[in-house]
């Protein structure tokens, strides 16, 4: 079996979460087994492995569970992308429009420059604010956002069309 059946069987779903009508997909039983779960991280580094990249920016907080795995498998420092107030350097910011609501991330603004070729990662795509807040922020810096990865992509939410770069994910619901 593909590790993508095996994720499938194993990611749950979660009815009315976090509110009423939301069909959330949970990927904490990938996270209590650990060979699943190597396998998965080496799913996501190989369409990346010949991109060039310097740096995986990894998006709080479940892109962090992702991200920075994908960059030891690499060989990559992590630069993070925060919610509003946690990073304690000079900043960028940019607010987004959430599923339910806004919010605001920030970069520490050193983190990444012009010669760096980065890739965002976070655990699922969907409508995409906060992916595209990522992306302008890394861009922002003058670093080349070459894409993003995801796990999970939900693609009637078309999320993928509000990002420049590629982008992969391993499941598309």
């Amino acid at each position: 079996m593909t590790v993508v059946n095996r994720l499938r069987e194993c990611i749950r779903d979660v009815p009315d979460f976090p509110r009423k009508g939301i069909l959330f997909r949970d990927l904490t039983p990938v996270l209590e087994q650990p060979a699943l779960f190597r396998e998965l991280i080496s799913a996501m580094v190989a369409p990346w492995r010949e991109a060039g990249l310097t740096r995986i920016a990894a998006v709080e907080s479940r892109g962090f569970l992702f991200g920075v795995p994908m960059a030891q498998e690499l060989n990559l420092g992590v630069s993070l992308v925060r919610k509003a107030g946690k990073l304690p350097h000079r900043t960028l910011r940019r607010a987004y429009q959430l599923e339910y609501g806004e919010g605001v991330l920030e970069v520490h603004a050193d983190t990444v420059g012009p010669k760096d070729r980065v890739i965002i990662v976070d655990d699922l795509l969907a409508t995409g604010g906060t992916a595209a807040a990522a992306e302008h922020l890394l861009r922002e810096t003058g670093a080349d956002v070459v894409g993003s990865a995801f796990v999970v992509e939900l693609a009637g939410l078309e999320g993928r069309r509000h990002l420049q770069g590629r982008v992969e994910a391993l499941l598309r619901y």
